[in-house]
């Protein structure tokens, strides 16, 4: 890995798409946002992961792959978060009104999310995936959990998913 600029920070985060599991360290500007990094404009097309740990999907059991550099097409990515115990400051104001946290299970291939969505007052969640055109959604205390995996068990405050690639379920 090459040196930080003096600008720049180290975070680790954990990447979902449908047939890996990543953990790795990224490089991005030291004012950059990590939880909500990939709606940015300046998201980049690959996820660079320094010394990520991998897990492939696709046979049983899972199999672990190591590298010193893995690109992760962000086309690809089903799902994002900081690798527990970091965390961003939540990404929207709680005083705001007419807004709710809904319990939503969130199924990402061979993760599966219990998280909180926030929706309007006046909308059920079928009608806020039919009206949001956003490629990221943020969703809060997610945990996570794996069926195939059952030491891989944590919470994290929020995490990015892309509506098109999951499957949502009311909780």
């Amino acid at each position: 890995m090459r040196p930080l600029a003096p600008e720049e920070k180290l975070s680790t985060i954990m990447v979902y798409t449908h047939n890996l599991f990543a953990r790795g360290q990224i490089i991005t500007n030291e004012n950059v946002r990590v939880s909500i990094w990939l709606r940015t404009q300046g998201a980049p097309n690959y996820i660079h992961l320094f010394s990520p740990n991998m897990l492939l999907f696709g046979g049983m059991p899972p199999k672990s792959l190591n590298y010193s550099e893995f690109y992760v097409p962000i086309a690809d990515v089903i799902a994002m978060h900081l690798a527990p115990p970091a965390k961003d400051p939540l990404d929207y104001d709680e005083s705001e009104s007419n807004r709710m946290m809904k319990p939503v299970g969130v199924l990402a291939v061979f993760f599966s999310f219990r998280a909180k969505a926030r929706i309007s007052t006046q909308a059920d969640l079928a009608t806020f995936l039919d009206v949001s055109q956003s490629a990221w959604m943020s969703v809060y205390d997610a945990s996570v959990s794996n069926p195939y995996l059952p030491n891989v068990n944590m919470q994290v405050p929020m995490m990015l998913v892309n509506p098109s690639h999951v499957g949502f379920g009311e909780v």
